[in-house]
C-alpha cells in the first residue's frame, strides 16, 4: 500500500518522525506529582545532612557555613576580597558606606597564575596569592588612606571542598579544578594564607629601607598611626563560596536574603537554617547559613525514573560518573551536552537531520551553552536558528529547527523546574522549622541560566509556588556574589564581632564564675552561723528563725486534719484525710471583704471562723474536734509550735489590736466567742515549712524546704544543739531561714550590679531582701527590662529605637523569659508576641540577642539560689558526720515549675557546689495547705505518743 502510495508514506513518515519527537520531549518532561516526590526525598536527604547520626550517609552535604546573621545595611568601611579562581586571582576592595548597601564602591585587579605554580607547592600558591594582594593594595589605596587605618579585613573566597569549624578555619579536603598542590590537604587554608600574608609583611619591613612595599604595620605595633609609607595590616577574616556570597550580595537594608540560588556551569542553595538543627555545628542559638551542596541529591538512585538515556551517556562520559546527578541535569555545563545527546539519538531515530551528515554532534562539546541560550532566545527568527545550527556544519530544514528549539527548551525548561523543586524544599523545610503557616522570604539568584534564559525566573517562581503554596519567594538579582557578597560576609562577621564584644561588656557582671559562687556558698555558712547563734542573731541577714517544728512526717500518721491558709484577700479552708491508701483533700475559697480586712481584729477573726465553720458543716465534720495546721502568711515572731506574734500587716489588711498579739490566740479567742468546739489549733507554719513537711509524708528524706516563686526561701531541720536560740540541745528543729534578706548587711554588693541596684532603689523596701531580688520571679523581669534599655542605648538591640511600654515600670513579666527561653530554635511567634505587647519591631538578631539576656538572668538566679542551698547540704552533712549525704528537698514556687531551664541550672550547679551529697527534688503540692496539715498531723502524733 505505501508503495502505491508515495505521498501516504510520506505522512506516515512524518507521523512516525513526530512522535518520535513526542516521546523525547515527554522523557524530558517530568510530571507535577513525580516532581511532590522529589521534593519529599530532598527535604529527607537535608535533615540526614543536618544530622550528626546520619550526616556522612547524606548525599545533600547541607554544611555549615558559620555565618549567622545577613547584612542589615549598617556595614560600613573598606574589605578586601581574595577570589582564587581557575587559573586565576581576583584581588578586590569594596567600600559600604552604611547607606543600606546600595552604593558600594568596588575596584578590582586579576592577576593570572604563572604556569606550574596549581601543581606546585602549597606554599608558592599561597605567597603568590600575598604578593598580589601587596601589588594590588599598592597600585589602589593612596599613603593617605594607608595612614587611616590600622587593620584591613579579608575575606577569602575559595571554591574547593572544605571542613569549615569556624568562619575563618576550614581545612582543605581534596583539590579539584586541575589544582594539586602539595601540603595543603588536611591544613587550615585560612591560616596558609594569612601566614603568607604575615610573612610578606615582615619581609618587606626590612625592604622598607630599599624601596619595597607592603602590608608593614606590625601586629604587636602599639603607635596608632601609620607613616606615610606603610599599609595597614590584612586580617583573614571569613573564608566562603560564591552561593554564600550571592545570599550575602542580594541583603540591603530593610530587604535581608535568606536563600541564595547559584545557576551556573554548577549548581547549589544555601539558606538561613535555624541552628539548633545543624548539629554538625556547635552554634545552637539563632541561624545559620547552611550550604546544601544540592548537586549530589540523586547520587543515591532516587532520580534513577526520571534519568533519560541522554542524561545516562553525559554521566558516563563525565569525569564523575554517578556523582553529582542532579547537577549533571541542571548545570550549564552539562545542558549542551544533553542536547546534543538527544540530537544523536533522534539522528539515529532519522527525525532530525534526514538526508544529511550529521556527524559533527557526535563531537563532544561540540554543542555548547551559549548555542542552547541563542536557540531558545530566538524563537521568533528561524533564520537565527539555521544560522546558528550551519554555523556547526549541519544542513537543517526548517523542520529540523523548530524540533532543535522544542530540544533546547525542553533541556533548559527542565532545570529550570529541577532548580524550582529543589527550592521549593528549601521554602518548605524552613516554614516547618520555623513554626510558620506561611513564609515570604527573598531568595537571591545568579548565573548563566538565571540570566541568559528569559523564562527562568518565571519558571522557578511559578513551579516552586505550586509545589510550596504557603511560601512566596522574592526572586533578587545578585551582583557579583563572590566578590562584593565575599566582602558582605567580612563585613557582617565584623559588624557581629564588635556587637558581641559590647553585649559580653554588659552581660559580664552577671555571668557568675565558679569562684564567685563558691564564695557566695561561702557567705552564706557564715550568715547562717551568725543567725544561728543566741549572740550574733539580732544583726545577721539570714535569721534563721525556730519553727518549732520537731519532725517530718513518718508515714504513720492517720486521720482528719485541718488547714487554714491566710495570706492574701482570699483564704482556704481545708480538710486532709490521711490514711493507710494516702492523702486526699477537699477544700474552699472564702473571701474577706475589704470592710473585714480593714476593720477590727475580732471581726476579721470572727469572719474566719465563721467561714471554718460553714466549711466543717459542708464536709460532715461539725461534731468532731479536728486539729487545725494555721499557714498565716504575714511577718510573725514565732515564739512556739501554736505561739506567734504578728509583727506588722502586709498585702492591705490593717485590721485592729492584732499587730503585738498572738494570732494563734485571737483564732482561739474567736472560735470561744462563736462557741465553736469543732477544731483545736495545733500549728502555726509558713508555706517553706509546709512544702518541706507535704513532701515529707511522700519521701522520709525530705528535710528540706525551698520555694522558688514571687518571692524565695528555704527551711531545713537543724540539729537543736546548734540552736542557739532555743533552750534545749536533743532533738531537731525545722528552721526558717528567710534567707531573702541575705545580703542587706552588704556582705553581697560584689554581685550587686547596675541593673540590680537599679531595680532595688525602685522597689518599697529598697536595701531589704536583696538576695531574693536577685533570684525570685517579682525581680527577674524587672533586670532584663533595664538591661534591654541599656541594651538599646547602645544601639545593639532594636536598632537603637525603644517604646513607651518598654520604659514603663515592671511591664516586662517574669513569665515572659519563660516565654522566651522556651523558643529556642522555634519560630519566633512566642518572642514576637511579648514584643507586640510591649510594641517592639524586632528582627531577628534582635529577638536572639533578647532570649541571651533572658537565659543570663535567669542562669545566675539558679546559680545563686544553688549557692545558698550549698551551703544548707554542706551543713546538714557535717552535722550528721557523712562523707556522703542523701537528702531530698521539697520544692515549690512558679519559677521552679514553670520556667524551662530553671530546675535544670539550679541542680547542676548544685551538683558542683556540693559535689558529696546527692540531692533529690520533690515537687510540692500544696505546701500551705496539704503541708500545713501535715505539720499539724505530726504534732498530733507527738503529742499522742507523749501521752
Amino acid at each position: 500500500l505505501l508503495q502505491s502510495s508515495p505521498a501516504l508514506c510520506l505522512r506516515t513518515s512524518a507521523l512516525m518522525h513526530h512522535a518520535q519527537i513526542q516521546r523525547a520531549l515527554r522523557s524530558l518532561s517530568i510530571p507535577l506529582e513525580r516532581l511532590h516526590i522529589m521534593k519529599g526525598h530532598m527535604i529527607q536527604d537535608m535533615c540526614k545532612g543536618l544530622s550528626r547520626q546520619t550526616h556522612a550517609q547524606a548525599k545533600v552535604r547541607m554544611l555549615p557555613t558559620y555565618i549567622c546573621s545577613t547584612p542589615n545595611g549598617t556595614e560600613k568601611g573598606n574589605f578586601l576580597v581574595v577570589e582564587l579562581c581557575q587559573n586565576q586571582v581576583r584581588i578586590l576592595l569594596v567600600t559600604l558606606y552604611g547607606d543600606g548597601n546600595m552604593s558600594p564602591q568596588m575596584m578590582y585587579k586579576i592577576f593570572d597564575m604563572p604556569e606550574g605554580i596549581m601543581q606546585g607547592e602549597g606554599e608558592a600558591l599561597f605567597d603568590f596569592i600575598a604578593q598580589c594582594v601587596s601589588q594590588f593594595l599598592a597600585e589602589t589605596i593612596s599613603p593617605e588612606a594607608r595612614g587611616s587605618e590600622e587593620h584591613l579585613p579579608l575575606g577569602f573566597v575559595f571554591p574547593f571542598s572544605c571542613r569549615q569549624t569556624q568562619l575563618d578555619k576550614a581545612e582543605l579536603l581534596s583539590w579539584s579544578k586541575g589544582f594539586t598542590c602539595s601540603g595543603v590537604v588536611g591544613k587550615d587554608v585560612v591560616q596558609l594564607l594569612q601566614s603568607a600574608i604575615d610573612k610578606q609583611e615582615l619581609q618587606e619591613v626590612g625592604d622598607k629601607g630599599t624601596g619595597g612595599r607592603w602590608l608593614s604595620l606590625w601586629k604587636g605595633q602599639k603607635s596608632s598611626k601609620s607613616t606615610p609609607g606603610q599599609l595597614c595590616h590584612v586580617d583573614v577574616v571569613a573564608l566562603m563560596n560564591d552561593t554564600v556570597g550571592t545570599m550575602m550580595t542580594c541583603s540591603m537594608e530593610g530587604r535581608p536574603c535568606e536563600v541564595a540560588i547559584v545557576a551556573d556551569k554548577g549548581s547549589n542553595c544555601c539558606f538561613m537554617a535555624e541552628a539548633y538543627l545543624v548539629e554538625t555545628a556547635e552554634e545552637t542559638s539563632g541561624r545559620m547559613c547552611v550550604n546544601t551542596e544540592w548537586g549530589c541529591f540523586g547520587d543515591d538512585g532516587s532520580l534513577d525514573d526520571v534519568f533519560t538515556p541522554y542524561d545516562d551517556c553525559v554521566d558516563e562520559e563525565s569525569l564523575n560518573p554517578g556523582v553529582k546527578r542532579f547537577e549533571k541535569m541542571v548545570g550549564t555545563l552539562y545542558l549542551g551536552e544533553i542536547v546534543r545527546h538527544a540530537l544523536v539519538g533522534l539522528t539515529a531515530e532519522k527525525a532530525v537531520f534526514t538526508g544529511t551528515n550529521a556527524d559533527v554532534l557526535k563531537e563532544k562539546g561540540v554543542f555548547t551553552m551559549q548555542h542552547v541560550l541563542n536557540i531558545i532566545n530566538n524563537e521568533e527568527s528561524i533564520t537565527e536558528v539555521r544560522r546558528i545550527l550551519e554555523v556547526l556544519g549541519l544542513q537543517p530544514s526548517e523542520r529540523d529547527c523548530g524540533r532543535v528549539q522544542q530540544i533546547c527548551r525542553a533541556v533548559v525548561g527542565r532545570a529550570a523546574t529541577l532548580h524550582a523543586t529543589g527550592l521549593s524544599a528549601i521554602l518548605s523545610y524552613m516554614c516547618q522549622t520555623r513554626d510558620l503557616e506561611a513564609l515570604m522570604v527573598n531568595v537571591g539568584v545568579e548565573g548563566e541560566l538565571y540570566t541568559g534564559y528569559p523564562r527562568f525566573e518565571e519558571i522557578l517562581l511559578s513551579v516552586s509556588r505550586l509545589l510550596s503554596p504557603e511560601c512566596m519567594a522574592t526572586l533578587l538579582p545578585s551582583r557579583d556574589g563572590s566578590g562584593r557578597g565575599a566582602a558582605m560576609v567580612t563585613a557582617v562577621a565584623l559588624r557581629l564581632a564588635a556587637q558581641r564584644r559590647e553585649v559580653n561588656e554588659v552581660l559580664a557582671p552577671l555571668r557568675l564564675s565558679l569562684a564567685d559562687l563558691e564564695k557566695v556558698q561561702a557567705l552564706m555558712r557564715d550568715e547562717m552561723e551568725h543567725g544561728l547563734c543566741k549572740e550574733t542573731n539580732p544583726s545577721a541577714s539570714v535569721r534563721m528563725l525556730p519553727t518549732y517544728v520537731s519532725h517530718t512526717p513518718d508515714g504513720t500518721e492517720r486521720g482528719d486534719f485541718l488547714a487554714l491558709d491566710l495570706g492574701g484577700t482570699n483564704f482556704r479552708v481545708l480538710v486532709v484525710r490521711v490514711t493507710e491508701e494516702g492523702i486526699s483533700m477537699a477544700s474552699e475559697i472564702y473571701v474577706i471583704p475589704a470592710a473585714i480586712m480593714q476593720g477590727t481584729g475580732e471581726g476579721l477573726f470572727d469572719h474566719i471562723i465563721d467561714c471554718i465553720v460553714d466549711f466543717q458543716t459542708k464536709q460532715n465534720l461539725v461534731a468532731q474536734k479536728l486539729p487545725l495546721g494555721f499557714t498565716f502568711s504575714f511577718p510573725c515572731k514565732q515564739v512556739g509550735l501554736d505561739k506567734a506574734l504578728l509583727l506588722t500587716w502586709t498585702k492591705g489588711f490593717s485590721a485592729s489590736d492584732c499587730v503585738g498579739q498572738d494570732v494563734v490566740q485571737l483564732l482561739r479567742d474567736a472560735a470561744q466567742r462563736k462557741q465553736h468546739l469543732g477544731m483545736h489549733v495545733v500549728a502555726l507554719v509558713n508555706d517553706t515549712v509546709g512544702t518541706m513537711m507535704a513532701c515529707g509524708y511522700d519521701d522520709p528524706k525530705c528535710e528540706i524546704g525551698l520555694i522558688v516563686g514571687t518571692g524565695t526561701n528555704a527551711c531545713y531541720m537543724e540539729e537543736m544543739r546548734n540552736v542557739g536560740t532555743v533552750e534545749g540541745d536533743q532533738g531537731r528543729m525545722c528552721i526558717n531561714m528567710e534567707w531573702g534578706a541575705f545580703g542587706d548587711n552588704g556582705c553581697l554588693d560584689d554581685i550587686f550590679t547596675h541593673f540590680d541596684r537599679v531595680v532595688d532603689e525602685s522597689t518599697i523596701n529598697p536595701g531589704k531582701q536583696r538576695f531574693e531580688k536577685l533570684i525570685s520571679g517579682m525581680y527577674l523581669g524587672e533586670i532584663v527590662r533595664q538591661i534591654l534599655l541599656v541594651m538599646t542605648d547602645k544601639q545593639l538591640l532594636f536598632q537603637g529605637k525603644s517604646s513607651t511600654k518598654l520604659q514603663t515600670k515592671d511591664i516586662f513579666k517574669t513569665k515572659f523569659l519563660s516565654t522566651i527561653e522556651l523558643s529556642n530554635g522555634l519560630a519566633l511567634r512566642h518572642i514576637r508576641a511579648v514584643l507586640n505587647e510591649l510594641e517592639i519591631d524586632a528582627s531577628f538578631e534582635d529577638c536572639v540577642l533578647m532570649r541571651e539576656v533572658c537565659q543570663t538572668v535567669s542562669l545566675r538566679a539558679a546559680q545563686l539560689c544553688a549557692a545558698g542551698l550549698a551551703a544548707v547540704v554542706e551543713k546538714m552533712r557535717e552535722n550528721q558526720g557523712v562523707e556522703q549525704l542523701s537528702v531530698t528537698v521539697g520544692v515549690d514556687g512558679t519559677l521552679y515549675k514553670l520556667h524551662p531551664c530553671f530546675s535544670r541550672n539550679l541542680q547542676e550547679t548544685l551538683k558542683i557546689l556540693a559535689p558529696n551529697c546527692d540531692v533529690t527534688f520533690l515537687l510540692s503540692e500544696d505546701g500551705s495547705g496539704k503541708g500545713a496539715a501535715l505539720v499539724a498531723a505530726v504534732a498530733n502524733r507527738a503529742t499522742e505518743a507523749m501521752e
